[in-house]
């Protein structure tokens, strides 16, 4: 099976639909990636497709008008190491942003 990206999904699409979209090349399965705070599609997914089948499908569907957007379909790449978020505090893990000290401003008899 190869992995297959698409890009410049319609917002309005789902599993189902991208599923639907490459229905001919027999997709294993098709997922839509979904912004956790939102629920709001990103505008992409991935399809994973039997190996045959993956160059016909990148070739078809690639800049295929759908809802007025040309989608983006290359094959997947493996996803970068991103680094940690570090929101300060100097990693001693006591406090963010800038923190160690866990007490606030007022109650320090700052007022």
């Amino acid at each position: 099976m190869i992995k297959l990206y698409v890009g410049n999904l319609p917002y309005s699409y789902n599993d189902d639909a991208l599923k639907q979209l490459f229905s001919a090349y027999n997709p294993a399965s098709a997922t839509v990636i979904f912004d956790r705070m939102s629920g709001r599609s990103k505008g992409f997914g991935f399809v994973e497709v039997d190996d045959a089948m993956a160059p016909t499908a990148v070739a078809e569907v690639n800049g295929k008008d759908v809802e007025g957007r040309n989608l983006v379909v290359n094959e997947a790449r493996p996803m970068a190491e991103r680094p940690r978020r570090d929101f300060g505090g100097g990693g001693d893990r006591r406090g963010g942003f800038g923190g160690g000290d866990r007490r606030s401003g007022y109650s320090r008899g700052n007022y």
